[in-house]
């Protein structure tokens, strides 16, 4: 093959491959687009991620029925208080994350009848380490009796015995003012009960002088409720004059009937008092109101019952 030959050769391989390669760029360009036009269609299936499945650093997922915060429990019972005349002291504790949520708990007032709850504590705490014996017969004397307030053996015949327990309960169910004088000041002395109670931590509690705080009864009821105070036997009884009384009429009453509860009263001119242990499943709690200067006990009482029902029902939803 000549050089002229040759080179007509080249010239007419390279048109012919030019046209080729134009060819196969066409048909891929008819391709491409072909997939995105059956892709746009939905004619090839194409993954997208929902909404729920982006996961973004500041996403929050909120549940259904939302905790309220602790902030909240206290601005409720604070709309509760503002309903009513004179002072409110509030203290409520969750016995089992140790949460707790006050209003002026720490505000030293006269504790009336919930002073008896001390008195119960260290006759039974003695009674375990055998002190006292609980079935020791008592007979009253003039001098002993109280002739004021709640209480039913100073209706009874003078000379009427009762056992120390029997003392303990009628005062706790009863509140019986003579038998809580019978054990204060003649089974164990006030002096005594003082420095004992000190001892477990109430700083703001006098007994002679009958002044304590919603925050120094909590420490107690909640030693006596964990069966801190003395053994399991002992604990059990000591709760049960707890369990009812004839004064149910306030923190009971917020409650749904099924729920337990071991509470004590206090009543005095101006002042509604009372302190429990609410026992429900996941958290038991403590609750203490402690009122002065009501001048509407019935009003007070009610107001005590809707914080009651408030407490409740934020600490069973936790």
């Amino acid at each position: 093959m000549n050089i002229e030959h040759y080179s007509r050769h080249l010239e007419n391989n390279n048109s012919n491959h030019g046209k080729i390669n134009l060819k196969a760029i066409a048909l891929l360009f008819i391709f491409i687009a072909t997939l995105t036009f059956l892709a746009i269609t939905k004619l090839i299936p194409v993954t997208r991620l929902n909404k729920s499945q982006i996961i973004s650093p500041t996403s929050i997922q909120i549940s259904e029925k939302p905790k309220s915060n602790d902030k909240d429990l206290v601005q409720r019972i604070e709309k509760e208080i503002t309903n009513g005349s004179g002072t409110y002291t509030v203290f409520v504790y969750d016995i089992n994350s140790h949460k707790e949520y006050g209003i002026n708990e720490n505000t030293v007032l006269t504790a009336a009848s919930t002073i008896k709850i001390p008195i119960l504590a260290v006759l039974y705490y003695l009674a375990d380490r055998d002190e006292i014996d609980l079935e020791k017969i008592v007979i009253p004397q003039k001098g002993d009796i109280q002739d004021c307030g709640s209480g039913t053996i100073r209706y009874d015949p003078l000379g009427t015995p009762y056992s120390i327990k029997t003392l303990a309960r009628l005062m706790m169910e009863k509140s019986d003012n003579t038998a809580a004088y019978i054990l204060s000041n003649q089974i164990i002395g006030n002096n005594k009960i003082q420095k004992i109670i000190e001892d477990w931590g109430l700083t703001q509690t006098d007994m002679v002088n009958n002044k304590t705080s919603a925050r120094d009864i909590s420490i107690l009821l909640i030693k006596m409720y964990k069966g801190e105070i003395t053994n399991k036997a002992l604990t059990a009884e000591m709760l049960g004059f707890m369990d009812a009384s004839d004064y149910d009429d306030r923190i009971p009453q917020g409650l749904p009937e099924n729920v337990k509860f071991y509470h004590k009263t206090g009543n005095e001119i101006g002042k509604v008092h009372d302190a429990a242990i609410v026992d429900i499943p996941k958290h038991p709690y403590y609750l203490g109101i402690f009122t002065l200067d009501i001048t509407d006990e019935e009003a007070a009482k009610k107001i005590m019952i809707a914080i009651s029902k408030t407490v409740y029902d934020y600490m069973s939803r936790l």
